[in-house]
């Protein structure tokens, strides 16, 4: 039986009140998302065998390999895990196993759940997991891969709600995000590409915003790479379910070891039509006792970043990853815009090279656990000739909706953004296109006030009438002094 998103979204939900108090919030994400991948590939493994039995009338063929779009080998699949009634946990990593060795595409995605432990996980906790997920059959025909897809970035954005801080590191608002891809124009064709790809929401967007006006999303190319592996495996099964098998997505440090290069064993990165990333704030261990001694990828060409801050060593390894009409588009803290030192000398290079397109500082307390303000920033290796030479600066402080927690881009604010950006032209209390020549006046500094103060306008003065009102109240006050001084002698304060 077909089932709503919103049933679908509630159901999965209710997965996390089975584990509260079993394991940490923080950590059973994994559990769930491993457990709802393996029933989705499962109740899709039954589907097409059942359309291939109908179809050939034979069984072995049926269950070939060739007739599915993965594998589920025999005696692994759901219906085996639930012979069992002890020892559930160990069924279920075999079974976990079973299909990352029989399918390469999948390979490494379960590494990060082990239910063989009953310390967490006792046989009764497990028999209400597998029965909770049982209510629904999660085959094609009953939910597809966009609502499960949209389910599980649901799921995604409720664990990134209760993790707080934590839950900033793997997800990315998603109205954030259309904003970004907007600006960035993706067309299909190109190749995009997400170094701290999260759980995959950029990628999405970026495939969406192709899908949605008519054009082939599957032609385009997507790329990313992930140092966290829990995190890594959440974009690969999220990717996957929204049916995205092609996607090229890494497990690594990209700042240390960047895996998307070119040729065999050269330090040569690859490069892409469009890259797009909300790396960590201000990362303190980002490799600066290797970049300090020349990065092995030249992705220092405009300078070595502070220790402190890796802010710049990811935008540099971005705008390395770019080819000749290469854009990209990034999540900066405020900071990158103005502060001094090594970072100063980075963006007054960008400047003079003319490699920014423009910068949108977005509204506070946007992003998980990030009250400071960010911004958005823009850089092109091939601008139009009539942007040569200037950039755009755009004050999004009063375009967003307050919430209780946190605030929220809505749809007429995402517009007015991107139509500012695109537009290229200025707007009052909104945008300011500016001239390096002015920016460089200004110390190559980009903060935004300076370029589009959104203070009062200051009232107009009559000089004379406030100098008149002035003199009277200095008379009314004279006035009152020489009668409370009459009173003091009168009592003989005063002589």
């Amino acid at each position: 039986m077909a089932v709503s998103l919103s049933e679908l979204e509630q159901h999965l939900w209710g997965v996390a009140n089975i584990l509260r108090g079993s394991i940490d919030s923080g950590e059973y994400k994994s559990y769930i998302f491993g457990l709802l991948f393996y029933k989705r590939l499962s109740d899709v493994w039954q589907e097409e065998y059942e359309q291939s039995l109908a179809k050939f009338g034979d069984e072995e063929l049926a269950a070939d390999a060739e007739q599915h779009r993965f594998d589920m080998p025999y005696g692994h699949r759901w219906e085996d895990v639930r012979k069992h009634t002890t020892n559930i946990g160990e069924h279920l990593n075999a079974a976990f196993q079973a299909v990352e060795d029989a399918n390469m595409k999948l390979r490494g995605i379960f590494q990060s759940v082990d239910f063989n432990n009953k310390e967490r996980f006792t046989d009764e906790t497990l028999e209400r997991l597998l029965q909770h997920f049982e209510r629904y059959d999660m085959r094609n025909s009953n939910v597809d891969a966009d609502m499960l897809g949209n389910a599980y970035e649901y799921l995604i954005k409720q664990f990134a709600d209760d993790g707080g801080k934590k839950g900033g590191e793997f997800y990315t608002p998603k109205e954030v995000v259309r904003l970004m891809v907007r600006c960035l124009e993706i067309d299909e064709g190109m190749s995009v590409y997400d170094p701290t790809c999260g759980s995959g929401g950029m990628l999405l967007e970026a495939y969406r915003a192709v899908e949605s006006v008519g054009k082939n999303a599957r032609a385009l190319s997507l790329f990313g790479q992930e140092r966290n592996l829990n995190t890594w495996a959440i974009c690969q099964m999220n990717l996957f379910l929204h049916d995205i098998d092609d996607a090229d997505v890494r497990r690594g440090d990209t700042l240390r070891e960047p895996l998307h290069t070119v040729g065999s064993g050269a330090r040569a990165l690859r490069s892409f039509d469009r890259v797009i990333a909300n790396p960590p704030f201000s990362l303190k261990e980002w490799g600066h006792s290797v970049w300090s001694n020349g990065d092995p990828y030249g992705r220092d060409t405009y300078g070595l970043p502070p220790k402190g801050y890796g802010d710049l060593a990811f935008v540099q390894h971005m705008l390395a990853s770019l080819n000749e009409r290469g854009r990209l588009a990034v999540v900066v803290p405020h900071g990158v815009l103005f502060r001094a030192g090594a970072e100063g000398a980075i963006r007054k290079a960008f400047i003079e090279n003319d490699l920014i397109e423009g910068v949108i500082g977005v509204a506070p307390n946007l992003f998980y656990g990030a009250g400071i303000p960010a911004a958005l920033l823009f850089m092109s290796k091939d601008k139009p000739a009539e942007r040569k030479g200037s950039l755009i600066i755009i004050n999004g402080a009063e375009q967003f909706e307050e919430g209780r927690a946190q605030n929220y881009l809505r749809d007429a604010h995402i517009d007015t953004l991107a139509g500012a950006f695109l537009a290229y032209e200025d707007a009052e209390r909104l945008a300011k296109v500016v001239r390096t020549e002015d920016v460089a006046a200004n110390d190559f500094n980009l903060n935004i006030t300076r370029y589009v103060n959104l203070g009062e306008a200051a009232e107009e003065i009559d000089v004379a009438t406030e100098a008149e009102a002035l003199a009277t109240l200095i008379s009314e006050r004279d006035k009152a002094e020489t009668k409370v001084q009459a009173y003091l002698k009168e009592l003989g304060y005063v002589r």
